[in-house]
């Protein structure tokens, strides 16, 4: 009778404990796996967390031109894709090539989350630097080879933006005609499932 009267007690204080902590426990996995599913727009560039929170960003878009993003505050940022819904396959994979450049400050690491301020400095290489012949045979070039005919998929922020860091690369970093197209394909912001291998 001792026996089961010990047995009991344990089963009691187990199933007691699991209300008190498991419930708990379950909780804190459920809150967890609430927040990846949300995201987080602080998370890394290329996880999970950090797709899950684009994904639902609006304020990229084909209209968005260079002169609105001029006239926003530098600390709006422009995120989300242009055309297509984000990949997240794509996405991660366009975030793994762009690490071999982050010795290079002014390539933006993750080009679904650009500040006004980066994209405004992209736009001043746009509009101050000039290229001889030779270097605008490289850009030429460069629109042949890459995948969406230039820096972007349709002519909006994106493309002016990325055309100015076209130019700083070409004349002060000496990039050629492949190295611009790469990059391009690399910081595609229209979304979809088309990705590019570094």
């Amino acid at each position: 009778m001792r026996s089961f009267l010990i047995l009991l007690l344990l089963v009691v204080i187990g199933f007691s404990g699991y209300l008190v902590f498991g419930k708990d426990t379950i909780q804190v996995q459920n809150d967890q796996q609430k927040d990846v599913e949300l995201g987080d727009a602080k998370a890394s560039a290329g996880s999970d967390e950090k797709f899950n929170y684009l994904v639902r960003q609006t304020s990229n878009g084909c209209g968005l031109q260079r002169q609105t993003v001029f006239n926003y505050p530098d600390s709006q940022r422009i995120q989300g894709s242009c055309c297509n819904k984000m990949d997240h396959h794509a996405y991660q994979e366009q975030i793994e090539a762009l690490k071999k450049y982050k010795d290079i400050s002014i390539i933006p690491s993750d080009p679904y989350d650009i500040s006004a301020a980066y994209a405004k400095q992209l736009y001043k290489y746009l509009e101050e630097i000039e290229l001889t012949s030779d270097q605008q045979t490289i850009y030429n070039e460069a629109m042949k080879m890459s995948d969406e005919g230039g820096p972007c998929c349709c002519k909006c922020w994106h493309w002016d933006a990325y055309e100015g860091l076209a130019k700083k690369l070409i004349v002060d970093y000496g990039w050629n005609s492949e190295q611009i197209a790469k990059l391009w394909d690399f910081s595609d912001a229209c979304g979809g499932a088309g990705h590019e291998h570094g």
